[in-house]
C-alpha cells in the first residue's frame, strides 16, 4: 500500500476554522462545554501534522478567524446598528477585529511547532501555550478576554469548581490539556491508559472543589430589585424622549418595592447633578437605591459612574475603571475611527484604580459596570471588604445577539472566582442573580420591561484565587512549557 499523504494546506485551514466555529458552542447560549475541547483536541492533531512554525500560525489564524467570527459577531451589530456606521465599513471593521483575535492562537501555533520534541510532554507544551496566549490576548492594548475557553466550563460543567482556585484562565489550561491528551491517545491509538486517569482526576477534583464553601455569609439577606427598562438604544439618547426613561425606571422602582433598588449602566441619560430631586426621591420612596449614570467631573470630563443614594438623598459613587476601547474612549491615534461611528458619550474619563466597595444596607458593594467583569483581577481590589458585586450594564449596544447570553456567562465565573452573588441590573438583558457558586439563581428574560427581585446574601472570606489571582495559573503554565522543554538523559535539544 503507498502511504496516505497528509491533507492540503487549504484543506488543513478549512478544518481548522470549522474546528473554532465548533468551538462557539461551548458558550452561551448553547454552552455545550464539551465542545470546546473537541475544537482543541482536533486542533492540536493538526499541529501535530505541520510542517514548519509558519503553517502551524496559519492553522492557528484559521481557528481563530472560525471562533471570534461566529462568536463576536455582535461587534457588527454595535457598529451598524447602533453606531451609525456604514455597514461595509462596520463588516470590515468587525473582521479586522476578529482577525486581530486570532492572532494570538496563531502565535501558539508557531511557538508550539517549534518548540515541540514529539514526545508525550507535548501535551503540556500546547496547554501551556494555549494558556499564556489567552492570557496575553486579555491584556495586551487594554485586552479582549471574551471566549477565553475558561468560560465554557460555568457550571453544569464538572470543571467549573477549577476557577475557584485558578481563575478562568487556569480553567482554560485544564480544557487545553484534556483536550491535547484526547489528540494525543487518538494519534497513538489509544495506547495511553494514564491519559485517561489524569483527565478523570481533573473532573473529579472539578467537582470537589464546586462544593467546597470558600466563603461565609454575612449579615441578613438583602432585598433587591434589579430594573431592566428595555429602552431601546435608537431613543435612549433622544433628548425629547428623555422621559421615556425616567417614567419607566420611577414606574419599576415603585411598583417592586425593595431594601436596594439597582438602575442599569447609564441609566438615565443625564449627567447626575442634572436629574431632578423628586426624580431621586421617586427612586427612593421604597429604600436605597444603586443607579447607573454618568457623573461630571471637576476638571470638566465625566465618568461612566454607579452612585449609591439613601432616603434622604446621601451619595456616593464609583467610576468606571477600565473603558472600552472605541466605546469610551479614543485610543491614541484613533481619533479618526468616530467620524464613521456616531457614538454619544465616548470620551469617558477612566475612574482611579482602586476605589473602596460602597457601603448601603448594611451592605459593601462592589460596582463593576458593564464590560469590566471580563477582567477577573481587576475586580479582586475591592476584596475581602466587598460583600457583593453589582454589575450595571446597557447591553441594548448588541441587540438580540449572542453578546447577551455570553455576558452573564462570564459573570458565572466572576462569581466562582471570588465566592460572591453577583448581581445584574441590564437594560435589555440578562438581568439576573448568579450565586457563589456560579449557577444562575433567578433571571429575566431579554427584551421585556421588568425587575427582578431576589434575596442576595452578602458574603465575606477569600477563595484561593482571590488570593492569588491569575498567578497561579501563570505559573502553571510557565512551568508546563518548561516540563515539556526539559531535556531528558541522553536526549539532545
Amino acid at each position: 500500500m503507498t502511504k496516505q499523504q497528509p491533507a492540503g494546506p487549504l484543506l488543513a485551514a478549512a478544518i481548522a476554522f470549522v474546528l473554532g466555529a465548533l468551538c462557539v458552542l461551548g458558550f452561551a447560549p448553547f454552552a455545550v462545554s464539551p465542545a470546546p475541547t473537541l475544537a482543541l483536541g482536533g486542533l492540536f492533531l493538526l499541529w501535530r501534522k505541520t510542517a514548519s512554525p509558519r503553517e502551524a500560525m496559519l492553522l492557528g489564524l484559521a481557528w481563530g478567524a472560525g471562533c471570534f467570527l461566529f462568536g463576536v459577531s455582535w461587534i457588527y451589530v454595535s457598529l451598524s446598528q447602533f453606531g451609525g456606521m456604514e455597514p461595509l465599513a462596520a463588516a470590515g471593521a468587525t473582521l479586522l477585529f476578529c482577525l486581530y483575535l486570532a492572532l494570538f492562537p496563531a502565535l501558539a501555533g508557531g511557538v508550539f511547532r517549534r518548540w515541540r520534541r514529539n514526545t508525550p510532554r507535548d501535551v503540556l507544551l500546547f496547554a501551556g501555550l494555549w494558556t499564556l496566549a489567552e492570557w496575553l490576548r486579555g491584556h495586551l492594548f487594554t485586552g479582549f478576554p471574551w471566549l477565553a475557553v475558561g468560560y465554557s466550563q460555568s457550571p453544569p460543567s464538572p470543571l467549573a469548581g477549577w476557577a475557584s482556585v485558578l481563575g478562568v484562565y487556569g480553567l482554560g489550561f485544564i480544557v487545553a490539556l484534556i483536550s491535547a491528551l484526547l489528540g494525543e491517545m487518538i494519534a497513538t491509538g489509544w495506547r495511553r491508559p494514564r491519559s485517561w486517569l489524569v483527565i478523570l482526576l481533573l473532573l473529579v477534583a472539578g467537582g470537589v472543589l464546586h462544593r467546597m464553601d470558600w466563603t461565609q455569609p454575612v449579615g441578613a439577606p438583602v432585598t433587591v430589585a434589579l430594573l431592566q427598562g428595555n429602552v431601546p438604544q435608537s431613543l435612549k439618547w433622544d433628548p425629547k424622549r428623555l422621559p421615556l426613561s425616567i417614567d419607566t425606571y420611577l414606574r419599576l422602582a415603585k411598583t417592586h418595592p425593595a431594601t436596594l433598588t439597582v438602575l442599569p449602566e447609564t441609566a438615565l441619560p443625564l449627567y447626575f447633578n442634572e436629574v431632578p430631586r423628586e426624580v431621586l426621591r421617586g427612586l427612593t420612596s421604597h429604600g436605597s437605591a444603586l443607579i447607573g449614570v454618568a457623573i461630571g467631573t471637576t476638571e470638566g470630563g465625566y465618568t461612566n459612574g454607579a452612585v449609591t443614594l439613601t432616603a434622604d438623598l446621601a451619595t456616593n459613587a464609583y467610576a468606571k475603571r477600565h473603558l472600552v476601547p472605541f466605546g469610551e474612549f479614543a485610543p491614541p491615534g484613533f481619533a479618526w475611527f468616530f467620524r464613521f461611528a456616531h457614538i454619544p458619550m465616548s470620551d469617558f474619563t477612566a475612574g482611579p484604580p482602586r476605589q473602596e466597595p460602597l457601603s448601603i444596607v448594611g451592605q459593601r458593594i462592589a460596582p463593576n459596570i458593564c464590560y469590566e467583569d471580563l477582567f477577573g483581577e481587576e475586580l479582586l481590589v475591592a476584596l475581602p471588604a466587598a460583600t457583593l458585586l453589582v454589575n450595571l450594564s446597557n447591553t441594548a449596544w448588541f441587540g438580540d445577539s449572542l453578546a447577551q447570553p455570553q455576558h452573564l456567562q462570564i459573570a458565572q465565573l466572576r462569581a466562582i472566582e471570588t465566592g460572591r452573588v453577583m448581581l445584574r441590573a441590564t437594560n435589555t438583558g440578562m438581568t439576573a442573580m448568579v450565586g457563589p457558586d456560579g449557577v444562575i439563581a433567578a433571571t429575566l428574560p431579554p427584551f421585556v420591561t421588568d425587575a427582578l427581585v431576589v434575596q442576595a446574601q452578602g458574603r465575606t472570606g477569600l477563595t484561593p484565587y482571590a488570593r492569588w489571582g491569575n498567578l497561579l495559573a501563570l505559573l502553571i503554565a510557565v512551568g508546563a512549557c518548561l516540563t515539556a522543554l526539559r531535556r531528558r538523559q541522553g536526549q539532545s535539544l
